[in-house]
């Protein structure tokens, strides 16, 4: 075992062994080579199922820049536009502003948050999207993408597409978008436009087999918990409402913003694709535009300071004002299941974590924990380059 990995099982053995993290899988690339790849803890604790390199998770929020590659692939086919509006797809989706006027939104708009479309998660219990029951693709069986389009275009946005940002379901409405353009559902899309030419066999919007699905846990005290459909969590404003059931309802539609499942290694080859300039998936500039800052000054208030965000994931701008020990340009997100992945371009690495754990898996000191056993701390941390040494080698 290489001393990288050491660093990342000691993390790994100490959060476990805690009991705030149940099951988890760390894979590390670098130079496009494989350098880590860890399973620890459980499956399923329950029935002392442990965790392993194949075991399959509930992406959330890292369904996102899977989705993104899917338009922007068929963007380069000529089928879709940046510039071109959503009605031009879905006509009856014509979301107003507060003072009634309805203005034109587009698909580079929806790719990068800046469509003034909102989550309910971030608002309070009384919020619009609330009282109109719009599912963030997370809960609610049983409702349709026609009907909830229909419930997210009756709420007003947040501000004039292009004029700000907020993190929101317009991922959701891109699927839509996807499914007509495409001409088939958006699973079909999905696999043939990314995970099928890339090989992720263990990625899609179900799980490819269900033995190896992981059990759902939530943050409680003492110890997470086996999450339960309608279960809550308290997020900034608002909360987060689980209904993990809905991975199997055929009712519901398929969540472009969270409804996938996947593996840390088919993962990582997504964000080595990335990295690397598309894979063959994305010309090297449309790989590019997805992971570069697109979005002006506008307050990219989540994660926080520092940070932009471009046609998919999040951008670190000012890593002294994000308090990371990256390199700037880097790009990553995260997952309210329990994962998050970050890319560092100038140390030419990549980094997913998988837990089954919402949300200590996610942020806060296991995260930091990770990161800090692959390139140090933000006080100790030096700036990379194409040609520095990394610790990840080490």
């Amino acid at each position: 075992m290489s001393a990288l990995s050491d660093r990342l099982g000691a993390v790994l053995d100490r959060h476990i062994g805690s009991g705030r993290i149940v099951g988890a899988v760390v894979a590390v690339a670098r130079d496009g080579e494989t350098v880590a790849e860890i399973a620890a803890g459980w499956s399923c604790r329950e029935e002392a199922k442990p965790a392993t390199v194949d075991t399959i998770f509930r992406l959330a929020s890292l369904t996102k820049p899977i989705v993104s590659c899917a338009t922007l692939a068929l963007v380069e086919r000529g089928v879709l536009s940046l510039d071109g509006a959503v009605h031009d797809w879905l006509p009856d989706f014509r979301p107003r502003l507060p003072d009634g006027t309805t203005p034109v939104i587009t698909i580079a708009q929806l790719l990068s948050h800046s469509s003034g479309l909102g989550y309910g998660f971030l608002e309070p219990p009384d919020g619009p999207y609330h009282r109109l029951g719009v599912s963030d693709g997370l809960d609610a069986l049983g409702v349709s993408m026609d009907e909830n389009l229909r419930r997210i275009a009756a709420a007003p946005l947040l501000f004039p597409p292009g004029r700000g940002w907020c993190y929101s379901v317009a991922t959701d409405v891109l699927g839509a978008i996807v499914e007509r353009a495409y001409g088939g559902t958006l699973a079909e899309a999905v696999s043939a436009l990314v995970t099928g030419p890339l090989g992720l066999a263990d990625t899609g919007f179900a799980p490819a087999t269900r033995d190896r699905l992981s059990t759902p846990y939530i943050d409680r005290e003492p110890s997470p918990a086996v999450m339960a459909d309608n279960d809550t969590l308290a997020f900034g404003p608002g909360q987060l409402k689980y209904v993990p059931s809905r991975l199997f309802d055929t009712t519901s539609f398929l969540s472009g913003g969270g409804g996938m499942v996947g593996t840390a290694p088919d993962y990582l080859k997504l964000l080595e694709m990335l990295r690397t300039g598309g894979g063959g998936i994305l010309r090297p500039e449309t790989a590019a535009a997805l992971t570069t800052h697109a979005v002006g000054e506008a307050d990219v208030f989540i994660p926080g300071p520092g940070w932009g965000f471009g046609l998919g994931v999040g951008v670190v701008r000012d890593p002294v004002a994000a308090g990371l020990p990256l390199s700037p340009g880097s790009w990553g997100w995260f997952g309210v299941f329990g994962l998050h992945f970050w890319v560092d371009p100038a140390r030419r690495l990549s980094v997913v974590s998988m837990t089954n754990t919402a949300v200590a898996g996610m942020v806060g000191p296991f995260a930091d924990d990770l990161r800090d056993a692959i390139v140090g701390t933000p006080t100790t941390a030096q700036p990379a380059n194409n040609s520095a040494d990394s610790s990840a080698d080490r």
